[in-house]
């Protein structure tokens, strides 16, 4: 019988890798699907000059429904689709170098650091230039006199949903690229990796830390699934709450086209205080634990189907 306690962890050797891909891409899709509007809702409140459009995460809900539908939760959608690319380099980068590290160190903190940190390097330098145009296009309609560049009018009523929303991600890319050039794109890059390789490497140790913990409390018999549903959004509380400082400098640095990280921050403080570091925390927080149910559930669901069929009988769900 496994010690209590101690929760066998499948390894990237344990996996057929043609499964883990097929089905990674869709459990992706789903996760990203169900937590955008919260992305956008933290983006708007983190951009916004005080309370100056919302005065919080439910307010900000409620103004975009009236104004802009439900479409308006989604701007910006259809672009960051393009993050499922990042999203498989992500777990791949995560897997592979929690397989090198255990050469070296058998301690699961150590190994989840490690990998987590250089996961989210690897995805972030893909997805950087897809959340610049993504958030520029999240800040179109209430927010649109926040940012830089704005999409053009829409022309064609009749138009599908999706030739204008490539039309519209046209518009700000071409108006990036010709304020800034290439490095346009990847503005903000360096507070990116300050947000999200500690969120990263903080999420993966708290998320064993609180399995195992969890895990000595529960009934022997308590479904593993259930423990690590419930260490998921608990790591992720802990480790947005940790980094969201970096975050709101991230957002301001690259919706304003800030350059200088240390300017953003000071002037954050001088104009709205130390409470600017919290803002959108809350929808942080909110759209960071569900997702965090969808991708432990989801994730450790998918490596347990993609096991090689040979070690299907020998892990506890």
């Amino acid at each position: 019988m496994q010690q209590k306690g101690v929760m066998q962890i499948i390894e990237w050797e344990d996996l057929d890798k043609r499964k883990f891909y097929s089905l990674g891409v869709f459990m992706t899709l789903t996760t990203r699907a169900s937590v955008y509007p919260a992305s956008l809702i933290r983006t708007r409140l983190q951009v916004q000059k005080g309370k100056a459009l919302y005065s919080g995460t439910i307010d900000a809900f409620c103004k975009i429904i009236r104004a802009e539908g439900v479409r308006g939760l989604y701007r910006g959608f259809m672009v960051n689709t393009f993050t499922l690319i990042s999203g498989q380099a992500y777990i791949t980068t995560y897997e592979l170098v929690r397989k090198y590290v255990s050469q070296y160190s058998p301690s699961n903190t150590v190994k989840s650091v490690v990998a987590g940190g250089a996961a989210s390097l690897v995805a972030q330098t893909i997805t950087v230039p897809i959340d610049i145009v993504s958030q520029h296009l999240m800040m179109q309609g209430q927010g649109e006199h926040l940012t830089r560049f704005k999409a053009k009018p829409k022309r064609m009523l009749a138009a599908s949903k999706r030739k204008l929303t490539f039309g519209q991600s046209r518009d700000i890319t071409v108006q990036i690229f010709a304020a800034d050039g290439f490095r346009g794109f990847y503005r903000g890059y360096v507070a990116s990796l300050l947000t999200y390789i500690p969120n990263s490497a903080l999420w993966w140790p708290f998320y064993h830390f609180y399995t195992e913990q969890l895990s000595l409390m529960a009934p022997t018999e308590c479904p593993h699934l259930i423990l690590q549903a419930l260490a998921g959004p608990m790591a992720a509380a802990t480790a947005s709450t940790i980094t969201n400082p970096m975050d709101v400098v991230r957002a301001r640095v690259q919706v304003e086209g800030r350059s200088s990280l240390i300017e953003t921050f000071k002037q954050l403080l001088a104009e709205e205080g130390v409470w600017a570091m919290t803002k959108g925390l809350s929808a942080r927080i909110i759209s960071s634990m569900p997702t965090s149910v969808l991708i432990v559930v989801g994730y450790e669901t998918l490596k347990r189907l993609s096991l090689k069929d040979e070690l299907v009988d020998s892990r506890h769900w």
